[in-house]
């Protein structure tokens, strides 16, 4: 038999699982008796770990949520991927301006035993992201937002538009999606009767008044392809097209592929569609691609095209000196 203390941090590793394990196969697993099972479940919920007993043929248990968070036992692998994943948090500021994630990184580096350390840190240290946040996440609001999705609760905020309008809205929220840089709410509009995309750091005031929906079926392209559409092609905004003389493949490799979309013609051209902030930006862009294009519309776009190549005619018109 092994001895009480590695019996017992087995024992709380099948418990972490969180399925209801039954007492014989639990028994079994351990390799002692039913009365000694017994005993050291009541050890475990002396240190704090709640473990919930069910009645039954051989009887039942399972850890369950408790008031307070007793110590997690971690497989190495469980912790580097902890590890990790709030190192990504902190690299993108996905932790707001409380810094929760760098915190609980420190908290966690620290009770590392010395076999996981050096390895922990080699990890994070050749961890960089490309893709950051322009500004910390407002947790309070991820949190607020995630718990009202889950319990199926209305939510009402102030909302600031992108020209600077703000608007009180009442929403059913659904879902939380990272896209691009930023952070969205997909949620359904109760005074317009449509789905909408909502940016988490326009949203302030936001309040959980109580009341319930109930839940519709989502877009069918889906929470992620329903965001990524809105957040490139919004309502109020007008589409550039654009056909490229060149492989998709080519032209793929100089876009910004969260700024529109690009779909092949055919094997020799493709067609660009996107829903740019500035028309003279997207020109600009345009032209740096290095390959012979058409501009399908709309006007503004072919006007800003039109003067940015008077201005780099005239400005190679003079012979060098």
């Amino acid at each position: 038999m092994s001895s009480p203390s590695a019996r017992m941090l087995e024992l709380l590793s099948l418990l972490q699982t969180g399925r209801r394990w039954p007492a014989a196969d639990l028994a079994a697993r351990l390799g002692v008796s039913a009365r000694t099972l017994r005993r050291d479940l009541d050890r475990l919920r002396d240190l704090g770990y709640p473990v919930a007993s069910a009645r039954g043929p051989g009887g039942s248990y399972q850890l369950v949520a408790g008031q307070a968070m007793p110590p997690l036992l971690l497989t190495d692998d469980e912790a580097v991927a902890t590890v990790v994943g709030l190192r990504f948090a902190a690299l993108t500021h996905a932790d707001g301006d409380t810094g929760a994630a760098d915190n609980a990184l420190r908290k966690l580096e620290q009770v590392l035993p010395g076999r996981l350390r050096h390895r922990v840190r080699a990890v994070a240290a050749s961890i960089e992201t490309g893709s950051r946040p322009e500004q910390g996440l407002d947790l309070r609001t991820l949190r607020l937002l995630g718990t009202a999705a889950h319990s199926h609760q209305h939510v009402r905020f102030d909302y600031t538009s992108r020209t600077g309008q703000r608007s009180e809205r009442r929403v059913e929220p659904y879902r939380q999606v990272l896209f691009g840089r930023r952070w969205y709410l997909l949620g359904w509009d109760r005074d317009r009767a449509d789905w909408r995309t909502f940016r988490l750091d326009r949203i302030s005031g936001l309040t959980v008044p109580g009341t319930t929906f109930a839940p519709r079926e989502l877009p069918e392209s889906g929470a992620v392809s329903f965001v990524q559409d809105s957040a490139r092609y919004p309502i109020t905004r007008r589409q550039g097209v654009v056909r490229f003389a060149a492989p998709v493949e080519v032209v793929s490799a100089r876009l910004i592929p969260q700024a529109g979309t690009l779909e092949a013609v055919d094997e020799h051209t493709c067609r660009y569609v996107t829903a740019p902030d500035s028309w003279e930006w997207l020109a600009i862009v345009l032209a740096m691609v290095g390959v012979p294009y058409t501009i399908e519309g709309p006007a503004e776009l072919i006007a800003y095209s039109r003067q940015l190549a008077d201005r780099i005619a005239r400005a190679t018109s003079h012979p060098p000196v």
